[in-house]
């Protein structure tokens, strides 16, 4: 069973810093990939960033490029999304998820490539 759980959303000025962790257990294999997804006030869900385990390859989403850092520990259980110069529109619920990734496929960081979900973070960027 995979089971993932986010943390580390608050309230932050903008320009500031924040980390959200993603626990997660069951889906330490390199046959995972872990995505952390958002949605904000009248807003779709989107893809933020990607890491698969496989070859440890990331995606980020063009509004968060050199800003998002996307890392995990050695285990492999607990991901990690450095935030940095944070802005009012990544004021989002930001969400965690693991999808079945077997090696040789490809992949997508997609909403509808992930399998299990976490209960989300809020995090508010103020103007």
């Amino acid at each position: 069973e995979v089971q993932l759980q986010a943390s580390g959303g608050g309230l932050v000025q903008t320009g500031g810093s924040l980390r959200l962790s993603c626990a997660t257990s069951g889906a330490s294999s390199s046959n995972y990939a872990i995505g952390w997804f958002r949605q904000g006030p009248g807003k779709e869900r989107e893809g933020v960033s990607c890491i698969r385990y496989s070859d440890d390859s990331t995606y980020y989403a063009d509004s968060v490029k050199g800003r998002f850092t996307i890392s995990t520990d050695g285990a492999k259980n607990t991901v990690y999304l450095q935030m940095n110069n944070l802005k009012p529109e990544d004021t989002a619920v930001y969400n965690c998820a693991a999808g079945f990734v077997p090696l040789g496929s490809g992949f997508e960081c997609l909403e509808g490539t992930m399998d299990s979900w976490g209960a989300g973070t809020q995090v508010t960027v103020s103007s």
